[in-house]
């Protein structure tokens, strides 16, 4: 099944002193190791940049709209920038994806309960296979609860989530093979 690993917002902006993220370096680390076997099987990897307003940390001429210098990209590695949570909403994500004959996504980064969870969810809602790598996605504290307890719960609802193909696979990193 050809597969396409798109990276979501890991982001300068997002992973500021004031915005810590849960496990951020080991969550950069296993990226990195996805991307790596995914390059290796000859298959894409997309960076989704987040284009906030004027006056956001994540607008195109600020220095949180970069990606995190940790984060390994190539030459071949493909860009696609969004201005909501969904990353397929008013961008080329799908296009990208239809032209690559790409049949199963892998959903990786920041924010897990925003972000990855709307980016999840219109996967499966158009279709596509949806595997979530259950360490590969972070956030941050909230005030209602914990980043490891938010992570946590939305493993368990992407892994019973109703869809059109059945719900995401989630998985830990280590798991997952491509075949």
């Amino acid at each position: 099944m050809k597969t396409a690993l798109i990276v979501i917002d890991m982001q300068l902006g997002s992973f500021t002193p004031y915005s810590a993220r849960y496990d951020s370096l080991g969550t950069v680390e296993r990226i990195n190791l996805l991307a790596a076997k995914v390059r290796a099987r000859g298959m894409p990897v997309i960076f989704v940049q987040h284009d906030g307003p004027e006056g956001d940390p994540h607008h195109p001429d600020a220095p949180g709209w970069h990606l995190l210098p940790e984060l390994e990209q190539v030459p071949a590695d493909m860009v696609v920038h969004k201005t909501s949570c969904d990353a397929f909403l008013n961008t080329g994500l799908e296009a990208l994806l239809e032209r690559e004959q790409i049949e199963q996504v892998i959903v990786t980064g920041c924010a897990s309960d925003f972000c990855i969870d709307t980016t999840v969810r219109s996967a499966l809602a158009r279709r596509y296979a949806t595997l979530v790598p259950s360490d590969g996605h972070t956030t941050a504290d909230r005030p209602y609860l914990s980043a490891g307890k938010i992570i946590e719960h939305h493993n368990a609802i992407w892994s019973d989530f109703l869809s059109p193909v059945g719900p995401a696979t989630v998985l830990p990193t280590d798991a997952i093979d491509l075949g």
